[in-house]
C-alpha cells in the first residue's frame, strides 16, 4: 500500500472508501444498511466518531470523520469494520429471505482462507484507502463526491434523494445519522 494511504495524522479528518469483498452487492437490503447505521451510531456515542459525511452504496462505504478521542482513526476503522463484519454475516446467515446465503458465505470463507489475519468469514476487503482532508476545498471535494455516488450510480436524481447518505443533510433537511454538517460546503 502506498504511503499516500495511511493514516499519519492522529486528529485530522479523513476520507476513506473500503469496500465488500469482491465488490459483492451486499447492501441491497436495507436491514443490512441499518447494521451499518446503528453500529456509526454506536462509534459516534461511545468511540468519540465525528462524522462529516457518509454514503452506504450496494459493495462499498465512503466516510469523511475524524476521530475525537484518543483512539487512532485507523483503530476506530478498524473497531467499525470488524463489527460489521461480523454483524451483517450473521444477519445473512439468520436471514431466511437470503437467496444468496450459500453464495455469499461461501465467497467470505474463500477470501478467509486467503487472509493471513482473518479466521472464518472475510467480509470487507483489507483496503480503506485513507486521505488526510487537509484543507476546506478538499473536504468539500470529497463531500461531494460521496454525495454524488448515488447520482452517478443512477439510484437517484439528486444527492439528497439517496435515503442513505449524508447529502440530505446538507440540503437543510434530516437524514438518518446524526453527524456534522460544515458550513462550507
Amino acid at each position: 500500500m502506498s504511503r499516500n494511504y495511511k493514516f499519519h495524522n492522529p486528529t485530522a479528518p479523513y476520507f476513506v472508501s473500503f469496500a465488500v469483498i469482491d465488490w459483492l452487492d451486499i447492501f441491497t437490503r436495507n436491514e443490512y444498511k441499518d447494521i451499518l447505521l446503528d453500529c456509526l451510531r454506536y462509534c459516534q456515542k461511545n468511540k468519540g466518531m465525528e462524522i462529516y459525511a457518509w454514503c452506504i452504496m450496494t459493495n462499498h462505504v465512503h466516510l469523511v470523520f475524524r476521530s475525537m478521542e484518543d483512539q487512532p482513526p485507523e483503530l476506530l476503522l478498524g473497531d467499525f469494520k470488524r463489527f460489521t463484519s461480523n454483524a451483517v454475516v450473521k444477519a445473512i446467515k439468520e436471514n431466511q429471505r437470503e437467496s444468496r446465503k450459500e453464495f455469499l458465505l461461501e465467497k467470505f470463507g474463500v477470501a478467509a482462507d486467503k487472509s493471513s489475519n482473518v479466521k472464518h468469514n472475510q467480509f470487507w476487503r483489507h483496503d480503506n484507502r485513507p486521505i488526510q482532508l487537509w484543507s476546506n476545498k478538499v473536504i468539500s471535494q470529497k463531500i461531494r463526491y460521496i454525495h454524488d455516488n448515488p447520482v452517478e450510480e443512477g439510484y437517484v436524481f439528486r444527492p439528497e434523494d439517496y435515503k442513505y447518505s449524508s447529502a440530505i443533510d446538507y440540503s437543510g433537511e434530516k437524514g438518518l445519522l446524526e453527524g456534522v454538517v460544515l458550513a462550507s460546503i
